[in-house]
């Protein structure tokens, strides 16, 4: 069997969940591959060493164009803040390693557009984390759409709100700015609308409103000096599908009480569907005629949830999520897969969430562009 040395760049919340992805697939899932965890970076030096001991990779960098010219690494997997996506990715592609991308691809559609271009000069394979996707009960929604469940689909209606931004007195950090993060609708709306192209296909035009709340916070914990914030806090927008759907899309990271509200309504003529990723066990369905929902509950009858359990009713979690999402990477470097977001994918999303922002400024409707 082939090995497959990973490389990791990154170790914060999203690094983390990497490598133990990269660590559970196995035991998981029958491989094409022998995985070898071969380098971990990070620009702190001894943090890079601990993570790397800690994780099970074989070296530790504090420079990240090391690892990317490490021989031993085949595969780069980037969970760095948004605004290091670009040169990383592109330093990676011009090596010829394939690149496994968290979201959004990248804080500027020029930049996302580049990063497209010069995957498709390399060749290889390229995914772009939107985990969410993976769920087997999304999985599940798109069928029961596709099949003509729901009929002629009329309506989508999608949030995505947290509150880890919620307090005014939250300190300053790089999601603030503009030229390093993109706001709410970046940081989390990217996922909403890269979820309702996954669910329902191509945006046509967007009508939206960006609003910062919050336009000033500490420097850092309990500072008194204030530095401006340069992005939105909350987007709202109007959506006209390509298959003549409507569709409003929300995402703020304001509100109390939510914390992973990745929820979506699609109505068709013949009945309603539901999901709330705060429930991602779960979908709710409503047919026509019926008096209310039905629960539909995750279980081994679905592809990908009996990997993990054999019983209805002990549910997937997050880390389960990133783990189906690693297997789908390493299936199609072995050429044995297509699914996942691709930058191909993740450029259009970034073309939607463009004619948001535009759309917002100029408080018209945008055509989105396709490719």
């Amino acid at each position: 069997m082939p090995e497959l040395g990973i490389g990791l760049i990154g170790t914060g919340f999203m690094g983390r969940a990497h490598a133990l992805a990269f660590r559970n697939v196995s035991a998981v899932f029958e491989l094409p591959f022998q995985l070898k965890l071969a380098a971990l970076a990070d620009a702190d030096a001894s943090r890079a060493r601990q993570c790397a001991q800690a994780w099970g990779f074989a070296q530790a960098h504090s420079d990240w164009q090391q690892l990317i010219d490490d021989p031993a690494v085949d595969l780069i997997a980037i969970t760095t803040p948004n605004h290091l996506h670009y040169p990383m990715a592109m330093a990676a592609l011009a090596a010829g390693k394939p690149v496994y991308c968290e979201k959004p691809l990248a804080v500027s559609l020029e930049q996302a557009e580049q990063m497209q271009q010069a995957a498709q000069r390399a060749g290889v394979v390229t995914r772009v984390g939107y985990n969410y996707q993976h769920n087997p009960m999304i999985e599940w929604a798109r069928e029961l759409i596709h099949s003509g469940e729901l009929g002629e689909i009329i309506s989508f209606q999608g949030e995505f709100s947290e509150d880890f931004m919620a307090d005014a007195q939250s300190p300053w950090s790089w999601r603030c700015e503009a030229q390093h993060a993109g706001g709410a609708l970046a940081d989390l709306g990217s996922h909403l609308l890269s979820m309702a192209r996954y669910l329902l296909g191509d945006v046509e035009a967007v009508c939206a409103d960006t609003h910062t709340v919050h336009r000033q916070r500490p420097a850092s914990k309990g500072s008194l000096e204030l530095r401006d914030i340069g992005v939105d806090d909350q987007v709202h927008a109007l959506l006209r599908f390509a298959s003549g759907a409507r569709g409003t899309v929300s995402s703020s990271w304001l509100k109390h009480g939510y914390k992973n509200h990745l929820s979506f309504e699609i109505s068709g003529t013949r009945g309603t569907l539901a999901f709330d990723q705060e429930r991602l066990n779960e979908l709710r369905l409503c047919r026509a005629g019926e008096a209310g929902f039905q629960r539909l509950l995750a279980g081994p009858h679905l592809p990908g949830y009996a990997a993990f359990s054999p019983a209805a009713g002990h549910q997937l979690g997050y880390n389960e999520l990133k783990t189906l999402e690693v297997h789908e990477l390493i299936m199609a470097l072995a050429g044995q897969g297509e699914r996942g977001t691709d930058f191909a994918g993740a450029l259009a999303v970034e073309r939607l969430a463009s004619a948001i922002r535009l759309a917002a400024q100029e408080s018209r409707w945008v055509v989105v562009e396709q490719a």
